[in-house]
């Protein structure tokens, strides 16, 4: 007789421990497994920590092996803390005695000391921090005379960190890896890097995992010692393990095969820092006769925002496949919203919190998701003006970002020439060769002479205290800060800001810098210049940020969470809000360009995640317009909004009359969208890189409920010039003659002769 489902559950549940009975059939079935490679495939909200830890309390409570037999690896410290912390209550006791649950590297660490000297490092090696490897570097850089502004310590760094996630030596590089830097150069930097550290006795986190991989690999008696050790190997978030990472799991479980990982391929979203997702989809291969267990009951969100969010990753064919479900109420559909400009997006949210607020949900169930950090500042700006309070969960508040300091600081030095602490924050960002002692003698000069430091610096340039080249830096430096000061009478602050970072050499130090990071610094200046495009003055701009970032109401209070889809994982919200789903924002144009197929996928994986984090309701939202470099572009919904089952979302616009707002305000020869087909595109066809925009506004697919536009009549009507009609012909002194094509309030969209179409404010131009 054949065993149904119903009556496998009833023996799995007869046959567990009392203290497993509440963990439901297939967490029961993942922590009984103990012998052989079990793959736990835990979807978003299915309780996967529930399950690992109840399964390496069963294996201590049982008696399986002592807790100093286990490896269990977790990809964060506090991971690591709180899974001690849970099955020291679930097994009665501290785990003292278990020395091998850990993150890789702190495991790696531990291991590496006791064998230093087979890679040539003594015991007590000193781990370098980044700070420490880029000074390593760049005097590298220097002493075999190359570039450094070409060929920076930072770029060099992430080449070496990527070397290493995919467990390569020197020696294992190839053609296209030693071309990678100075035209050849890769591999004997990266060989001179690791002769270096060796000569002071010293690693990076890098070099932790790839010593053991390389130990193990060449002395079988070490590998050996690790293999019988082990009875049991658990790992977590498998999913977001890199090469080297997979290879030294891999050696170690060979001989037992008692592994146990647990992850869920549709959450793999790392790859930008090496995760490979093919690791957890060939853990099959790999260990022939796997157990595979799906856990597929969700705990968190609603039916409605599960299917939602099935159907979009149900498009990704690099996935082992599950379904979840929960036994939760029906809930709300996800709700599809589109708007007119990212501030009414801000406006619309900020509107929607207040009212949640006042029918009593507490601040900290609501979340603001967005795929990248540049986005955060129209919310900012917006809460500060209602008073809503906010965090920004992993990074600065917007104002408070390196970058958007030093491009501040450049702008109050040009409005305040006596600004002292602004001319020392820039006097030597970008690198102009200003070292400790030129800084000395400015202070010098300046207190001396009861001037500022920027008249000292002209006093310097033209004095013989300093070298030549700190004299000419100083002078150089005056000189543009006088010319931009004169030029902020002519133009917008925004295009002076412009000005600034390209003449500075800024923007030439951003694109120098190859890391992970420099991308997205180069993002927020843009979204700067973007938002002082509001602005008239300068003055004005920078009394608007003074305002801004003395706006802070203190950590005690209740507040909205800001954060990036990646920072979100692993978090839970009751309402969340995710903006910005138009092509080239999410998914992110700078990933499909530099990965095509694979980063579409991991994009898909991550609008995946974010929806998930709901655990009551999920609202997207996207716009028609956004102002990008400053110039007013159209956009098209997210493809990902295309993908979503048309019976679980609930689709919303701002419509007047049955038109959209551009239609309403453009007549049909001035609509920026007509040349656009507004077809569907077949969800078959492929949808890679080159994909076209085919979806013009997407405003009128899934349409479930049409509202009237609730957009602020204010936002229309900013007191604006009279005498300025459509079809007028003015004049702007940066751009030309010009044909006013559009009104917004006191803004004006104006097709210029030479210049192109342009969004300026109205008291900008004269008419011709």
């Amino acid at each position: 007789m054949t065993d149904t489902p119903q009556s496998t559950e009833t023996a799995l549940a007869a046959s567990a421990p009392e203290w497993l009975a509440h963990l439901n059939p297939p967490q029961r079935e993942a922590v009984l497994t103990t012998e052989g490679p079990v793959l736990m495939l835990a979807g978003a909200g299915t309780g996967k920590t529930a399950a690992l830890t109840h399964r390496l309390a069963h294996i201590v409570r049982e008696r399986m092996a002592w807790p100093s037999e286990i490896l269990c690896v977790t990809f964060t410290n506090k991971a690591a803390r709180e899974m001690r912390e849970r099955v020291a209550k679930l097994t009665g006791g501290a785990l003292e005695g278990m020395p091998w649950l850990g993150t890789f590297h702190s495991i790696c660490a531990k291991m590496l000391r006791r064998h230093a000297e087979i890679v040539g490092l003594q015991s007590n090696f000193t781990i370098i921090d980044t700070d420490d490897q880029l000074r390593l570097l760049k005097t590298l850089i220097s002493e075999n005379d190359i570039d450094e502004k070409r060929w920076p310590p930072r770029m060099l760094a992430g080449l070496i960190d990527s070397w290493k996630n995919r467990g390569l030596n020197p020696a294992d590089l190839d053609v296209v890896d030693n071309e990678s830097f100075d035209n050849g150069k890769g591999q004997q930097m990266y060989a001179l890097y690791q002769e270096r550290l060796k000569s002071l006795n010293a690693c990076d986190f890098g070099d932790l995992l790839l010593h053991m991989l390389n130990i193990f690999r060449q002395h079988s008696d070490v590998l050996k010692s690790y293999q019988q050790r082990y009875k049991y190997i658990l790992v977590d978030e498998y999913q977001d393990t890199n090469a080297v990472q997979y290879l030294w799991l891999r050696l170690l479980a060979q001989e037992r095969k008692n592994i146990c990982v647990v992850g869920d391929d549709d959450q793999s979203i790392y790859s930008w820092r090496g995760a490979e997702v093919a690791n957890i989809l060939r853990f099959e291969k790999d260990f022939p006769g796997a157990k595979v267990v799906k856990l597929e009951q969700n705990y968190r969100s609603t039916p409605q925002i599960l299917a939602a969010a099935s159907g979009l990753i149900a498009g990704n064919s690099q996935r082992l496949g599950k379904t979840l479900w929960t036994q939760l109420p029906e809930g709300q559909k996800v709700r599809v919203i589109g708007v007119w400009d990212a501030p009414e997006e801000a406006r619309r949210v900020g509107e929607e919190i207040e009212r949640l607020e006042r029918e009593g949900l507490s601040l900290e169930q609501v979340a603001i998701l967005v795929r990248a950090q540049y986005q955060t500042r129209e919310f900012e700006d917006r809460f500060i003006q209602i008073g809503l309070n906010y965090r920004i969960i992993g990074g600065f508040r917007f104002y408070e970002r390196a970058e958007i300091r030093d491009a501040l600081a450049y702008l109050r030095v040009i409005a305040q020439p006596a600004d002292d602490l602004a001319f020392e924050r820039i006097y030597n960002q970008p690198k102009r060769g200003l070292g400790q002692k030129a800084l000395q003698e400015l202070h010098r000069k300046a207190v001396g002479g009861g001037m500022p430091f920027l008249r000292a610096a002209y006093h310097l340039a033209h004095g013989d205290e300093l070298a030549p080249r700190a004299r000419n830096a100083f002078g150089n430096l005056h000189d543009m800060l006088q010319n931009w000061s004169l030029m902020a009478e002519t133009v917008t602050p925004a295009d002076l800001l412009r000005t600034v970072l390209e003449e500075s050499g800024y923007d030439a130090m951003l694109k120098a810098d190859r890391s992970a990071e420099a991308a997205g610094r180069a993002d927020n200046l843009v979204e700067l210049a973007r938002a002082m495009e509001e602005y008239e003055t300068l003055g004005d701009f920078l009394e608007h940020v003074s305002l801004v970032m003395d706006s802070d109401r203190g950590d005690t209070d209740e507040k909205v969470t800001i954060m990036t889809m990646h920072a979100a994982k692993g978090l839970e919200f009751d309402h969340i809000f995710l903006p910005g789903w138009e092509e080239g924002v999410f998914p992110s144009q700078r990933s499909l360009d530099e990965g095509g197929l694979a980063s579409l996928e991991e994009e898909r994986r991550l609008a995946y995640v974010a929806i998930t984090r709901a655990r009551r309701k999920c609202t997207i939202m996207h716009a028609a317009n956004r102002r990008i470099y400053g110039q007013w572009t159209s956009s098209i919904p997210s493809r990902f909004i295309e993908e979503l089952p048309d019976e679980h979302i609930e689709t919303e616009t701002t419509m007047t009359g049955g038109k959209s707002l551009w239609q309403a305000n453009w007549s049909e020869s001035e609509d920026p969208f007509a040349h656009v087909s507004t077809s569907r595109p077949d969800r078959s066809s492929a949808r890679g890189p080159g994909w076209q925009r085919a979806l013009a506004t997407g405003y009128d697919t899934k349409q479930t409920r049409v509202k009237e536009s609730t957009r602020s009549a204010a936002s229309f009507a900013a007191k604006p010039r009279t005498d300025v009609e459509m079809g007028a012909r003015v004049f702007h002194e940066k751009f030309g003659y010009g044909e006013v094509i559009g009104q917004e309030g006191n803004k004006l969209e104006i097709d210029f002769e030479k210049a192109g179409t342009k969004r300026v404010i109205d008291s900008f131009v004269t008419l011709a």
